[in-house]
Order: structure tokens, then C-alpha cells, then sequence
């Protein structure tokens, strides 16, 4: 029997091409594309696009353990909430330098996602949703509640922008620039984690948990991993909103914040690669643009995303295979 690959009229596949498709590369482009026009025009859109970058942290994470793992979690808010007042009472009350009030907070919402996750990653399904959901709404309440640390709907304003001792990144152009490479790193992280052992494990759970229980995947532990990486990436995220804005107050972390996620990561595409990062970047713009709309403009916004997953229902990462198959049928 011949080899498919000897038989073949079309060369093999190079390892590069193996994880992106022609459109994912040209969905990567524009969107790097539209952060050097921002920097360029300045203005309002330069905000815009600093919240695209950390929104896009979070929906790596948050893809990691939804799309790669086939896991629902409704309360990443809630680890996203840990960083940004980990880093803003770090550095606002106890003078710690960003940068080490950043990791600080990312290591104590691992901590967190290692207490919580034991037990809850136990429950499937709807039951898992529902248990994240809860793990959100009680971090969001306790956030107003415990004010003698949160100060409550008072917020903590005069939060340090990220830096190293003397050196601070004040600029609103170089805060999108710091952004932008945080962003790329942490993609670049996480396709080093879905390439290794521990990523095909996770995608073998995905498919079934007793077919990977069957090959040797130690199903709880894998789940737990994730779990806790993906609070790292929403501690990460947390903590650079409170860097780059300033101010932070309960309301940033609520419930809104995972509806505002989940948005990202349908629309650009759960379990894909650059799913997350076009998910982030085209909602919002999509936001700016349809705000020109007035009393219309959420009617508008959830018209133009009601036909973004009618008409591409995998995210528009996925749009570049849908039409491959069509053109090949």
C-alpha cells in the first residue's frame, strides 16, 4: 500500500500551515493592520483598541478552557476581578512596583482557581455553568459589600501604569504598544501549550472524557490545569485594565464582563487559534461603530452579531474552511 503522502498531488504540510489557514493569517493581519492605524490616528480609538488587547488575554484563557477543553465557565469575572484589585491595592496601598503586583495577583488567583476548581470541575454540563456563574456573581458581590478593602462602588483610583522602577509607560500610544506584545505573547503561550502533550490531552477531552480517560488522559487533573491556566490569563487581563485605565470599581468585573467575553470568543470563534484575538478586536469596533446609531445602537449591535452567528456559526476564524469546502464541493 502506498503512502497518502506519496500519492498525493498536493505537497505536504508544513507546520506552520498546519496550525493557520490563508484567511486566519489574513484575519491576523488586519487586525495588526488596525492597531498600527490606531496608533497612527490617535484619538478616542487608541482607548478602544488598548481594551481590544486586554479583552483578547482574557478570551485566550477563557478558549483554553472552553474551546480546547470543551468545558463551560461563566466565571472568569471573578479571577479577572482578583488581579485588578490584587494590583490595585498592592500598589496603591502598599507602594509595590506594577510589574511584581501583576504576578502577585496572577499567583494568588491560581491559588483560588486551585481551591475552587477541585471540587467544582466535578460537575458537567449545565451544572458546571451554573457553578461558575455562581463563582461570578459572589466575587462581583463581595467586591461591593467588602469595602474596607474594595472601598465598594468607590473604586480605587490613582492605580501606577505598568513599569519597571523609574521607567513607567504613560504614553496612551505606548500603552497599546506594551499591549500589543502582551497580547502576542501570551497567543504564543498558548499555542506552545495546545502543540505539547498536555494541549492534545485537553483536545482528546473535548471530543470525549471516557475515550481520553482510555488512552491514558488523567481527565480531573487536565480539566484542573486548564482551569487554572485560564484564570491565570483573567487575573493577567484584570490587572492590566487597572494598570491602563487608572481607576477600577466593582462594575468593570461584573456580569457583564463574562456576557462581553463570551461575545468575543462566539464571535471570532470558540476553539480556534486566532479565534480569540479577532473575536476581541472586531466587537470593539463594532461597538464604536454602531454607537453613531443613538437610542438604536444596542438593537443595531445585537443585530449585526445575530447575523454573524446565522451566517458563520464557528467564529469568523472558521469562515476560510467553510468556504474551502464549498469551493472544493
Amino acid at each position: 500500500m502506498t503512502s497518502p503522502a506519496i500519492t498525493s498531488a498536493k505537497p505536504p504540510a508544513t507546520k506552520f500551515a498546519s496550525r493557520f489557514d490563508r484567511f486566519q493569517v489574513g484575519l491576523l493581519g488586519l487586525a495588526a493592520l488596525a492597531v498600527v492605524g490606531t496608533l497612527i490616528y490617535g484619538g478616542y480609538l487608541l482607548t478602544v483598541m488598548q481594551l481590544a488587547m486586554i479583552y483578547g488575554v482574557f478570551c485566550i484563557g477563557l478558549n483554553f478552557f472552553m474551546g480546547y477543553t470543551g468545558q463551560a465557565s461563566f466565571g472568569q469575572n471573578a479571577f479577572a476581578c482578583i488581579g485588578g484589585y490584587g494590583s490595585a491595592i498592592l500598589c496603591v496601598q502598599f507602594g509595590w512596583e506594577p510589574l511584581l503586583a501583576l504576578i502577585a495577583s496572577m499567583v494568588i488567583a491560581g491559588i483560588f482557581a486551585l481551591i475552587i476548581g477541585y471540587p467544582t470541575l466535578r460537575l458537567r454540563g449545565h451544572y458546571l455553568a451554573m457553578a461558575t456563574f455562581s463563582l461570578g456573581l459572589i466575587t462581583y458581590d463581595i467586591s461591593i459589600q467588602w469595602t474596607s478593602v474594595t472601598q465598594g462602588y468607590m473604586g480605587y483610583a490613582g492605580i501606577p501604569p505598568l513599569g519597571i522602577g523609574s521607567f513607567t509607560v504613560d504614553s496612551e500610544r505606548w500603552k497599546l504598544v506594551v499591549l500589543a506584545v502582551i497580547l502576542g505573547f501570551s497567543f504564543w503561550l498558548s499555542l506552545r501549550m495546545r502543540d505539547s502533550r498536555f494541549g492534545r490531552g485537553l483536545r482528546a477531552i473535548s471530543g470525549s472524557e471516557n475515550g481520553a480517560a482510555a488512552l491514558g488522559v488523567r481527565v480531573p487533573r487536565f480539566k484542573l490545569i486548564a482551569f487554572i491556566v485560564a484564570a491565570l490569563y483573567a487575573s493577567a487581563a484584570g490587572s492590566l485594565f487597572a494598570h491602563t485605565v487608572g481607576f477600577i470599581s466593582p462594575e468593570v468585573y461584573g456580569p457583564q464582563m463574562a456576557v462581553m467575553t463570551f461575545t468575543m470568543l462566539f464571535v471570532g470563534g470558540v476553539g480556534t487559534i486566532v479565534g480569540p484575538i479577532i473575536g476581541a478586536v472586531v466587537t470593539s469596533l463594532l461597538q464604536e461603530v454602531v454607537r453613531g446609531s443613538g437610542h438604536f445602537q444596542d438593537i443595531a449591535y445585537a443585530v449585526v452579531l445575530l447575523a454573524t452567528l446565522i451566517y458563520a456559526p464557528k467564529g469568523l476564524s472558521a469562515l476560510g474552511a467553510l468556504f474551502r469546502r464549498k469551493k472544493e464541493a
